[in-house]
């Protein structure tokens, strides 16, 4: 690990006259489970590290008149146990629980995880952002891209997105406020994630001079959940997700969101389950035709085929589980 300076400021306006211009000059440290292991291993090698655990103004659940607002540095466990969370937003508690690592949930915070660099092995043993030889050539499609996009994947990115929470965050319709010296600026959950361009860009709109403060969810009286598909039971990221909202007239879904996770270089709207979904009952078919539909146009690479099955559950159980409370 390179050496750094250290700051740890008590406030959000000194936090962000510390940030620097460009990426790579400057990291935030909150819960620190994804920044030490890049810069233990020299993919990140900032020049300071500004430590964000003493703002207090940071922390806490509250609501807000119609609103609830989530502090940048709530933990995976806080967001997870909150007794408003649960009841209004289960969609977002379930995405909470899915992280099972107990020390990632005690220390992992909601805004690190929606800033949290691909898990994509290219990326991580040093081959850039897109994961490109040196003429600059993705060494994805024809390499080991079993973990990769099936959606989206287009190029020249393949990593899919990190973020547990994101695809319950967009399909909530949240808003991420981002806060710079100059001032502040909301930006909805689904613009927050992007694709990059290049290997220079970053996969969230945030800017290298801002601050992610808080997460604010709009009142809601939906029905939601989140269904993720894992190899294993231990800590583990999933192999695809499925984070779904539903807005019913009795048993019928008069309109719906879908977005999938873990399949895409950004958590995925899926238009075609959505439209599919709209004026009908949720059964175990439908549920199952939806699943299908939300898989339109999904482009297999040479190793990740069965991705697209196991979104397609994914989508089926996280409907089941809305409108019925089960699968």
């Amino acid at each position: 690990m390179q050496a750094f300076e250290y700051a740890s400021p008590a406030t959000v306006r000194e936090a962000v006259g510390m940030l620097g211009a460009r990426w790579g000059e400057v990291d935030v440290l909150a819960g620190g489970t994804d920044l030490l292991s890049l810069m233990k291993e020299q993919i990140e090698t900032p020049r300071r590290v500004v430590n964000i655990k003493n703002i207090k103004e940071l922390g806490g659940i509250k609501k807000h008149g119609a609103e609830v607002r989530i502090g940048a540095a709530v933990t995976f466990d806080e967001l997870e146990r909150n007794p408003e969370i649960r009841r209004f937003y289960p969609g977002l508690a379930q995405a909470a629980r899915g992280v099972s690592s107990p020390q990632i949930r005690n220390m992992g915070t909601v805004a690190g995880d929606l800033c949290q660099r691909p898990r994509c092995w290219y990326y991580r043993n040093g081959f850039g952002l897109l994961g490109q030889d040196k003429d600059g050539k993705s060494l994805i499609p024809g390499g080991e891209n079993k973990y990769h996009a099936i959606l989206g994947n287009a190029g020249p990115a393949y990593f899919v997105s990190a973020s547990s929470l994101g695809p319950a965050l967009v399909a909530l319709g949240a808003k991420i406020r981002l806060v710079s010296a100059s001032g502040s600026r909301d930006v909805d959950a689904a613009k927050f994630f992007v694709t990059p361009q290049n290997a220079a860009s970053r996969e969230i709109a945030l800017l290298p001079n801002e601050l992610v403060t808080e997460i604010v969810l709009p009142s809601t009286d939906t029905h939601s959940a989140t269904y993720e598909v894992r190899q294993k039971e231990a800590l583990d990221w999933p192999l695809a997700t499925a984070s779904v909202v539903l807005n019913m007239a009795g048993d019928t879904v008069s309109s719906a969101r879908i977005v999938l996770g873990h399949v895409a270089p950004t958590p995925w709207v899926a238009t075609e389950g959505q439209m599919a979904l709209a004026g009908k009952s949720v059964t175990q078919a439908v549920a199952a035709e939806v699943g299908k539909a939300a898989l339109e146009g999904a482009t297999p690479l040479s190793q990740n085929r069965y991705k697209v099955q196991l979104a397609r559950v994914a989508v089926k159980r996280a409907l089941l589980m809305a409108a019925t409370g089960k699968i």
